[in-house]
């Protein structure tokens, strides 16, 4: 029996994964959510409640730990994220059970070069520094963890992500698109089942355990590339692409706290940010979906939730 808490784009998808495979699930969250399948148990369960998880994932294999913070804030994620994972590692390590963490490239300290597994991940301060000291939690606990690195995320499900609801329903909408930072600068992003089946193969080989790794990823895209691989899957023309520099959104920052929080991130974006995951797919046994068939599946996605929304889309 495996454990995924959260039922966000990663937990849904690892949850759907497992049930796929035969593999009894249960799925924690506090409104019940989560795939409607005959081998997945939607409890409602307060995943930062030591007794309720305790009892939840007693007997599991591996716990699957997909709830991220409630804010995408430095000062949110200080205050939530580290005391949430030292509950799930305790409660996994009195079970004997190993946690897998979907992890970002945030960490690394040097993003202008190749991120490999074996890059430093030593950055400094925000966000950035809170998933160095989440990783270092994680490698000094006494449970068995894995870390997942991951770029951008998309697929079917997401939503709040560059190559989420900030393009794909503009594409489908013939709509102009403004990029962050720059359109052409190359960037890696993870299709979300690529990263959910590395979870998965990772938790079912304890030679992989206590190790960081790398999602699959495809070749990297600048996001008007990533716009017009959407554009391709749904047959229709390419939206036109442009970018909101970063000096904007920098001077936007000085009166908003949400845009200062997306300025951190811009380096992401403003020079060419790229994750290699040759090591990891030989350890695995995988490689990233073709980015066709990727964005199809996306597309269709989008295109499926407007027609059960009553909205029209491209």
């Amino acid at each position: 029996m495996y454990v995924v808490t959260g039922a966000g784009p990663v937990g849904y998808t690892v949850a759907e994964q497992l049930a796929e495979q035969g593999h009894d699930v249960r799925v924690l969250t506090r409104s019940g959510s989560g795939p409607d399948h005959p081998l997945v148990e939607r409890l409602q369960v307060d995943a930062s409640d030591r007794e309720q998880l305790s009892q939840a994932i007693a007997g599991a294999s591996a716990v699957f730990h997909c709830i991220h913070a409630s804010a995408y804030r430095a000062s949110t994620w200080a205050a939530e994220l580290p005391q949430a994972e030292q509950v799930v590692m305790d409660a996994a390590a009195a079970a004997g059970a190993v946690v897998v963490f979907p992890e970002s490239l945030y960490s690394y300290s040097k993003p202008d070069r190749i991120m490999t597994e074996s890059s430093p991940r030593e950055a400094t301060g925000g966000k950035r520094g809170i998933r160095v000291q989440l990783l270092k939690a994680r490698e000094a606990h006494t449970a068995n963890t894995v870390s997942v690195i991951a770029g951008d995320f998309f697929g079917p499900r997401v939503k709040m992500a560059h190559a989420g609801e900030r393009m794909v329903p503009l594409v489908l909408a013939g709509k102009r698109i403004q990029a962050i930072g720059s359109a052409d600068q190359p960037h890696s992003f993870t299709y979300v089942p690529d990263l959910a089946a590395a979870m998965i193969a990772a938790a079912l080989n304890p030679q992989l355990w206590n190790i960081v790794l790398h999602a699959p990823t495809g070749p990297p895209m600048t996001q008007r590339e990533m716009a017009a691989a959407y554009a391709g899957a749904a047959g229709v023309s390419v939206a036109k692409v442009s970018a909101v520099p970063g000096l904007v959104l920098r001077a936007a920052g000085l009166f908003s706290i949400d845009m200062r929080e997306l300025a951190e991130m811009l380096y992401q974006f403003e020079r060419p940010f790229v994750m290699d995951s040759a090591a990891s797919q030989r350890m695995l046994g995988l490689e990233p979906t073709p980015l066709g068939e990727a964005a199809a599946a996306t597309v269709a996605w989008w295109r499926g939730t407007a027609r059960r929304e009553g909205r029209m889309m491209g």
